[in-house]
């Protein structure tokens, strides 16, 4: 499929499910399709595979036209070694560095650009806002930082040299990365940078006067490392297992973080992600769908991969189509229907996306209840509260005590469990009013009905 097509009929794919921004891959030119992109060989040309320079415009614009955004994966921390690209360039190192032992990436067989020359800080830095300017992009997901900033990344002791104070960090790498930030800060206002970090490297979104790397956001590897763990094990031992869903919280505020659920989660033998759930069928549909309610529910922006969108049974495959005769099954459309309510949930209510990056927008009311497996928190923006019930078991949960400060109505504004989502309808009818019942050191509580599977968000409406 060209770029004008999918432009014309990704687009209204995206749009119908309520998305605001696409992903894409790397669209640089490249002689591997098994990279899928990400060894780059043709840095300022989009790959013909799908058309010209021209029909990628297009591609762009056909997507603003229609109110969404486009982020493009980039990638300056390796470069293939074909002859007929940047390796050895002039018959001896001159994109990557010279010591052998710098030069190779093991994870990749690839290249290392050399930071330390100038000429190679320019030519990324140039490269990065020619995709943006050229082609309209509003924003670059940067690949493997981590592999940036760190000499000994993926190598053993013995395999990397250490830099003029004796420690492991790519002095000159975080130069350019910070130069590469300010440069799109001014060149590209308005552009968003994200990392792809996996690290605990401090300060990645914090700005690089003070400190930082320069970032807008920053991938929440922890998160999705947690959360596919957790959700992986039989709905029995998760009991067993709820430090995986709390203690995320305690650092989701020390950057501006994204919550990834990407290609890498979905490839290589790690299964789709229906694949992972636990249970028969019904119960695979309602962990996805509970998986999504607690990603759209958790401070921090949403990705998800295509095919996740309507429970891929199978893990994605590069050569061949998405299953899209599964998308109108009645099962996988329930959660496609699903995703659609919750990006106008996040849309239409702010306490799910404005203080993301603020302590004050989340609130535990119950994160120990790991005998029943539920958690429950606040979300909250300067006008709103919201309650957010989860529960990890097929158990439905009646009469559960939910803890709350303020009494009042609280509405039911949306539940994963709905029938037409295909599950039970196991609901609150509409909403539930405080009762003046202490739990959890609150004055109030709510005797919610928990569905199975399943996680309800709830409005306090005084």
């Amino acid at each position: 499929m060209g770029y004008r097509r999918a432009a014309e009929e990704l687009c209204a794919y995206v749009k119908h499910l309520g998305f605001t921004h696409v992903e894409l891959l790397p669209v640089m030119e490249h002689p591997l399709d098994e990279s899928w992109g990400y060894q780059t060989t043709g840095y300022f040309a989009p790959t013909r595979r799908f058309g010209s320079p021209d029909d990628f415009r297009y591609f762009v614009d056909h997507f603003h036209q229609n109110g969404i955004g486009v982020l493009l994966d980039w990638v300056p921390a390796h470069f293939p070694r074909d002859g007929h690209a940047l390796a050895a360039f002039d018959g001896e190192a001159l994109y990557e560095y010279h010591e052998p032992i710098k030069a190779g990436h093991p994870d990749w067989g690839t290249l290392v650009f050399n930071y330390e020359r100038n000429e190679v800080r320019s030519f990324l830095i140039s490269n990065a806002i020619y995709w943006l300017k050229e082609f309209h992009l509003d924003g670059l997901r940067v690949d493997a930082v981590a592999s940036m900033l760190y000499l000994n990344f993926s190598r053993e002791d013995g395999e990397w040299l250490p830099n003029r104070y004796g420690g492991n960090t790519n002095l000159e790498a975080v130069d350019f990365i910070r130069q590469l930030n300010e440069a799109v800060g001014q060149e590209c206002p308005g552009c968003v940078m994200i990392a792809e970090e996996s690290s605990a490297w401090p300060g990645v979104t914090r700005p690089t006067h003070a400190g930082g790397l320069g970032f807008g956001l920053k991938w929440n590897m922890g998160w999705m490392h947690d959360t596919l763990d957790y959700l992986s094990k039989e709905s029995v031992h998760r009991k067993f297992h709820q430090d995986l869903l709390t203690f995320g919280p305690m650092y989701a505020f020390n950057e501006n973080f994204m919550l990834p659920l990407s290609h890498d989660e979905v490839v290589h033998l790690k299964k789709s992600l229906f694949g992972r759930m636990p249970g028969d069928d019904w119960q695979k549909f309602a962990n996805v769908r509970l998986l999504f309610t607690y990603q759209w529910t958790y401070p921090g922006k949403n990705l998800l991969f295509m095919g996740g969108e309507f429970a891929q049974a199978g893990e994605w495959d590069s050569g061949v189509a998405l299953p899209w005769e599964r998308s109108h099954e009645a099962l996988p459309a329930g959660v496609a229907l699903m995703l659609r309510d919750l990006n106008h949930l996040q849309h239409d209510h702010p306490a799910l996306s404005e203080w993301d990056h603020d302590a004050r927008g989340f609130q535990w009311l119950n994160g120990d209840d790991a005998e029943q497996s539920v958690i429950a928190f606040l979300r909250c923006s300067p006008g709103e509260t919201l309650v957010v019930a989860l529960n990890f078991t097929p158990v439905p949960r009646p009469g559960y005590r939910i803890p709350v400060s303020a009494a009042g109505y609280y509405r039911e504004i949306f539940n994963s469990d709905a029938e037409c989502y295909g599950g039970s309808g196991t609901g609150n009818g509409g909403g539930l009013q405080s009762d003046p019942v202490p739990s959890h050191g609150r004055e109030h509580s709510l005797n919610a009905h928990l569905p199975p599977l399943g996680g309800i968000v709830l409005r306090y409406e005084s």
